[in-house]
């Protein structure tokens, strides 16, 4: 194998994710304050009226906040969680000689989601400081610059660990979300694809869409306490909301109820699935088209 092959997944992946984000940015800011207007006990706000008041107070502008941070987020995140799903899954299904059992898709996409999301955390972290700042106070806000200035002053003021805060539920609803939406995402495709006879787009988006939402209600009570915990600051007596995670879970129940792990779920779906078919669908398309199987076709 020669080094670009052993690289193709990554960039793939990388790519992949970069195109996805760049589509549903405005989608995940929105989710991200529907979370944080749960946790205030502002719940029930739905995504239209959520996106009209972002719009409305702070410009349309404020729907791509941290883009920047989100990009590096997938060009750390998904170039690794995907990279490494692709490369586990081709090396598998040339010792199987073809599809490989549905407990080893798990397995792989639960290693791909473990690994891409502790290299992503500190992309990740900086995310959710951006779409969150302007819910804080005035005095409270931390106004980055940009996902470098974040990076530093994050570092400078609260040590280079701090990249990794939030990192439990970040990991937990990487391994539930790549486990929904990976290995889902083969099976559906193979089912569709026998059922029309054909693997083409139709087949991709179908299959994107569902491992989608799948993914989402799976995910969706870790990425909720992941947001609270990335996003909180210490008060006056240098004391922080939550202690961690499993802390977060027992407030965030006993102040929204147990549904409340899932406010924003329909905002959530609308997140992820698009993204799904869509860094999927390109993913797919470009293994097809320029990886192995298209040099075995040659």
């Amino acid at each position: 194998m020669s080094f670009y092959e052993s690289i193709e997944p990554f960039l793939f992946g990388g790519f992949s994710g970069m195109f996805a984000t760049c589509v549903i940015q405005p989608i995940d800011t929105v989710k991200v304050r529907i979370q944080i207007a749960g946790e205030s006990a502002k719940g029930g706000v739905g995504p239209l009226t959520m996106g009209r008041k972002i719009i409305a107070e702070e410009g349309v502008a404020a729907l791509y906040s941290g883009l920047d941070s989100a990009l590096l987020r997938q060009a750390t995140y998904t170039t690794a969680r995907l990279g490494i799903f692709r490369s586990l899954t081709n090396s598998r299904e040339a010792h199987h000689k073809g599809n490989i059992p549905f407990s080893e898709k798990f397995a792989i996409s639960t290693v791909a989601g473990f690994f891409g999301s502790i290299i992503g955390n500190p992309a990740d972290l900086t995310l959710i400081r951006f779409q969150a700042d302007q819910t804080l106070a005035p005095d409270q806000r931390r106004n980055y610059k940009n996902v470098v200035d974040a990076f530093s002053r994050i570092v400078k003021e609260e040590g280079l660990l701090a990249l990794w805060k939030g990192s439990g539920p970040t990991v937990a609803r990487a391994v539930s979300l790549n486990a929904g939406q990976l290995s889902t995402f083969e099976e559906i495709k193979q089912y569709v694809t026998k059922l029309r006879g054909q693997n083409d787009a139709i087949t991709r988006i179908i299959a994107g869409a569902g491992s989608g939402v799948v993914a989402s209600v799976v995910s969706l009570p870790f990425d909720n306490v992941k947001t609270k915990l990335q996003k909180m600051k210490a008060d006056a007596n240098g004391v922080y909301p939550y202690k961690g995670m499993m802390d977060c879970f027992a407030k965030s129940i006993a102040r929204e109820g147990v549904t409340g792990l899932w406010v924003g779920l329909p905002t959530f779906i609308i997140r992820i699935a698009p993204h799904s078919i869509i860094s999927l669908f390109v993913l797919d398309w470009l293994n097809s088209t320029y990886g192995p199987a298209s040099r075995k076709k040659k």
